[in-house]
């Protein structure tokens, strides 16, 4: 085929040039160029047709040690030879491959009762994001009883981003199925094998946090689910085709509006449609914790003098107050960089700079504490609105720090929007004991004693494979209507 290009290019190029002249540069024959400047389509190889003949002899010793005995090729080729058998063994596989009888798989489909079984799959697409090609990941989450589905978009598929799709897939359904399957990813599960299968001990943690159990579809048998789902054919010729947006965050809200109208859609095995379904199915779902897995927060970076941290060769700002500390952060659909405190707090976000060298600041962060400081009786107020009952502590404060009040009031009521309730309550009871009011002591004592962190305690579980033993007629789905 290379020979055929170039040869149709030369003479394309040059018109003039006679065969031989193309063949005598090209070191090919005189009749190789003429064949070629009169074949018109591309030369496909084709195998040289071999006589079976030979074969035709050992047939129905063939197909019995293929079909019945379930011989690989070797060996059939070793009792072939055994036989008699003088031709090769490439006649003979292409003889194998037309006598094998293809096995048909099947699965028993079955429905699962309300709350009982997610799952969750992503798929990699190309389209165009501000008139340029760009590769991105759709994850989808299905709620299996009900059939309402998800969809989330990033431009990453490492594990920080399939954690977080996955997340906020549970925080919009409002809730967690009892078990969720997957598929055998690298993110889900170290080892594949039945016989050394193990799952990856962050996602164990991450099952452990929201309390619903992992299973997983065998290597090469999407139908182990019990249902086969095509999640993604109906956005890919209704949504990725020939689209193309302003932006990532255009693209998140038309993916947004097309998970709503697919919802709305009569499902053809239900008979109904996945939000009137969801509805049913979300009284049975299991309550969300508090706070989200924060296992994957842990990059951490210290903030420079200039209130910059560095990421992927550029630098970002932080407020101000975060100078020379170290903070977390999180990359969040491959798009935007967001800034944690030490107290999980977050302090800042950013677009993510797709040059390198570049600074990115938030004109925010480096207003002065003196500009937004009010008067003293302002700032009396806010405090005591957050945190009634603490009066002595805003008058001590006042009478050792006179001159500057103002100053230190505003900055310990800046601190106390950056860690939780209980461990700034306990930093006031610490200045009323040791009689030390100032905002350098309430901000050294939260960063060394907050009690909300980002330590992942390892977390032993074990987990068993429920049993997919739940047969049910799809007229159940009657009774909803």
């Amino acid at each position: 085929m290379e020979d055929w290009l170039v040869i149709k290019n030369l003479k394309a190029k040059n018109p003039d040039k006679s065969n031989r002249e193309i063949a005598r540069d090209l070191g090919v024959s005189h009749n190789t160029v003429k064949a070629a400047l009169t074949r018109n389509e591309v030369p496909k190889y084709r195998r040289s047709g071999s006589s079976n003949a030979e074969l035709e002899v050992f047939h129905e010793v063939i197909f019995e040690m293929l079909n019945v005995k379930k011989f690989n090729g070797s060996r059939i080729l070793n009792e072939l030879r055994s036989k008699g058998y003088k031709g090769g063994k490439t006649s003979m596989y292409l003889y194998l491959a037309k006598m094998q009888i293809k096995e048909q798989k099947f699965f028993t489909p079955y429905e699962t009762e309300p709350g009982e079984q997610s799952q969750f799959d992503w798929s990699p697409y190309t389209v165009q994001i501000e008139g340029n090609l760009t590769n991105i990941y759709v994850y989808s989450y299905i709620n299996s009883f009900s059939r309402y589905q998800i969809l989330e978009v990033s431009l990453s598929q490492n594990q920080g981003a399939i954690f977080e799709a996955l997340e906020n897939s549970m925080i919009e359904s409002g809730g967690v199925c009892q078990r969720l399957q997957t598929d055998n990813a690298k993110a889900f599960v170290i080892n594949a094998s039945r016989n050394n299968f193990s799952w990856n001990p962050r996602y164990l943690t991450l099952c452990a946090h929201y309390g619903f159990t992992p299973t997983r579809s065998l290597p090469g048998h999407p139908w182990s689910k019990g249902k086969v789902e095509r999640p993604f054919c109906y956005l890919e010729t209704h949504f990725i085709a020939g689209a193309s947006f302003e932006n990532f965050p255009d693209l998140q809200s038309k993916l947004k509006n097309f998970q709503e109208e697919n919802n709305r859609r009569i499902h053809s095995v239900t008979k109904s449609a996945a939000s009137d379904l969801f509805e049913h199915e979300k009284l049975s779902l299991l309550k969300l914790p508090d706070t989200r897995y924060v296992g994957v927060k842990e990059e951490t970076r210290k903030v420079s003098g200039d209130c910059l941290l560095s990421n992927g060769g550029s630098r970002y700002s932080v407020p101000w107050m975060f100078a020379t500390k170290w903070v977390w952060i999180k990359i969040s659909k491959g798009y935007y960089l967001h800034v944690y405190s030490q107290a999980n707090k977050l302090i800042a976000s950013h677009k993510l700079s797709l040059i390198k060298g570049a600074v990115i600041i938030d004109p925010n962060h480096y207003k002065s504490y003196k500009s937004l400081a009010g008067s003293f009786e302002v700032l009396k107020a806010k405090f005591l609105e957050s945190f009634p009952g603490k009066e002595m502590f805003v008058e001590k404060l006042k009478a050792q720090k006179r001159m500057n009040v103002n100053n230190q009031l505003h900055q310990i009521l800046s601190l106390s929007k950056l860690y939780m309730k209980v461990d700034f309550v306990e930093a006031i009871n610490k200045c009323l004991e040791y009689n030390v009011f100032n905002h350098s002591f309430i901000s050294g004592y939260l960063e060394k004693n907050h009690k909300k962190s980002f330590k992942i305690e390892p977390v032993k579980i074990k987990l068993e494979l429920p049993k997919e033993d739940v047969k049910r007629d799809l007229s159940q789905y009657n009774l909803l209507k």
